[in-house]
């Protein structure tokens, strides 16, 4: 399938199959979902809590996830326990590695991993703590950091309780489709990153998140733990505030072309929270709830490599002080 059919099948996408009501009671599982005070996040939250998961809601701004808190008890009249902030700054290296200490010393399992959030379209002066472009340094580098530090979780996790693969659901999108691979001059600040357009870095770090998921799958899904990619679909979220499609968004293409976070929410808890879940590993998904096939770019082994030993350079050091 083409850009252009890719395109128009993942955006105006038939009726879903799967519904929320086929998730399992999910009682005794542990989710943690990155992104989880808003939008897709906030959705997928809800959904978990509604069949009785405990889910740590990650989130940069605590006042903003104490709110999404206090809502989110209120329409699933879930227990206090079962949801828990979980500060996380994903454009911050030293936030990530706090988060994975606070979440290892509280949990002992981790049943689903959501790499939801995200970053699209900020101003091109904008760069991560420790220097990374921001779209790709959150995106990509800092969900990467952020499974590895949780890898041995989700490993142990597998051994412990066999009847249920974990899962870590990698949120891409429709983005990922742009036919060029992803540009190593253009992952930290450099004159070469300067001159691209924000639809350029954005893209290549949806692309990369596929690539992303689909080596830890090579590497680690004979270990129990299932990794899959999804475009969540053309959803009306806060992700538009810095483009061009923010105006858009509130009007009457918005209307037309964007669907509300509940679609956007299917097709991760799909790959998340299902029965099914945990024979994805290695793939991707598309609204709603569907397989397909990604880039191309995405399956070649070699290009993923190559984009994998780059990532572990960035974090070599402080994986090895963990």
């Amino acid at each position: 399938m083409g850009l252009v059919q890719s395109a128009i099948s993942e955006s105006f996408p038939p009726k879903p199959h799967f519904k929320v009501e086929d998730i399992p009671d999910l009682t005794g599982k542990v989710a943690i979902v990155t992104g989880g005070n808003a939008g897709i996040g906030k959705e997928t939250v809800k959904v978990l809590l509604s069949r009785n998961a405990k889910v740590y809601l990650a989130a940069r701004n605590k006042l903003k996830a104490e709110a999404a808190i206090a809502s989110l008890k209120e329409e699933t009249g879930c227990k206090d326990e079962n949801i828990v902030f979980l500060e996380l700054d994903l454009a911050d290296l030293d936030s990530i590695e706090r988060a994975a200490k606070e979440f290892r010393i509280k949990e002992g399992e981790l049943h689903m991993l959501f790499n939801n959030a995200g970053v699209m379209g900020p101003p091109n002066e904008l760069l991560t703590v420790q220097g990374y472009d921001l779209q790709f340094g959150t995106n990509v580098l800092g969900h990467f950091y952020l499974t590895k530090l949780l890898l041995p979780t989700l490993l142990s996790t597998a051994k412990s309780a066999p009847e249920w693969k974990p899962r870590v659901v990698t949120t891409s999108s429709i983005s990922s489709r742009m036919p060029f691979s992803p540009d190593f001059n253009t992952f930290k600040d450099s004159p070469a990153r300067r001159r691209k357009i924000w639809i350029q870095l954005y893209g290549q770090s949806k692309l990369a998140n596929i690539m992303v998921s689909n080596e830890f799958a090579k590497r680690y899904g004979d270990e129990g733990v299932a990794f899959s990619s999804v475009n969540p679909g053309n959803i009306r979220t806060d992700l538009y505030q810095y483009t061009f499609a923010s105006g858009l968004a509130k009007g009457f293409v918005g209307n037309i072309m964007l669907h509300s976070a509940h679609f956007g929410a299917l097709t991760q808890l799909w790959a998340g929270a299902s029965e099914e879940g945990g024979s994805m590993n290695g793939k991707y998904l598309v609204p709603w709830a569907r397989y397909s096939t990604p880039n191309p770019i995405a399956l070649d082994e070699e290009g993923r490599k190559v984009l994998w030993e780059w990532l572990e350079e960035q974090v070599a050091d402080r994986l090895s002080a963990q």
